[in-house]
């Protein structure tokens, strides 16, 4: 895995009113700090929401409905994992949060229909001067097409 990437399982907690996680707290060992929250959601699926990275951001995805396969590779030159992939797929069925330093280029494709992500973002998005560097979405080559196994 990509050094400092993690994927954290979550827990649901299920009771007869409905269900409750706890995506990230400030007492996490892979939290850092906050910056701001927001939801993304894909209408259809197939949508591809790639590629970019950031110089001081780190961001922390959570699917709340769907599924959704993400990429990232590291392009930090000092990192023992330089030009490593991961790909992972993140389901409503499966909760987990995805944790992403900064320097790892990454995106995501939904995977179902109406697919909603949570993302948490270590810093406050500066539209003036955004914190990213975007690249094609095939700039890894075929990454997001879905393969028989």
């Amino acid at each position: 895995m990509i050094k400092d990437v993690r994927i954290v399982d979550l827990v649901y907690r299920i009771d007869d009113r409905g269900y409750l996680t706890e995506i990230l707290r400030t007492t996490d060992e892979h939290f850092t700090k906050f910056g701001q929250v927001y939801l993304v959601g894909d209408l259809t699926k197939g949508i591809i929401r790639a590629f970019h990275k950031h110089a001081v951001l780190w961001d922390w995805f959570f699917i709340s409905h769907g599924a959704a396969k993400f990429v990232l590779v590291d392009d930090r030159k000092d990192s023992p994992t330089y030009k490593n992939m991961d790909i992972f797929v993140l389901s409503i069925r499966n909760p987990a949060l995805l944790v992403v330093p900064p320097g790892v280029y990454h995106g995501w494709m939904s995977l179902e229909d109406d697919t909603q992500m949570i993302s948490i973002a270590s810093e406050v998005y500066n539209r003036k001067k955004p914190d990213e560097e975007r690249i094609s979405p095939d700039s890894f080559g075929d990454v997001w097409t879905v393969k028989g196994r």
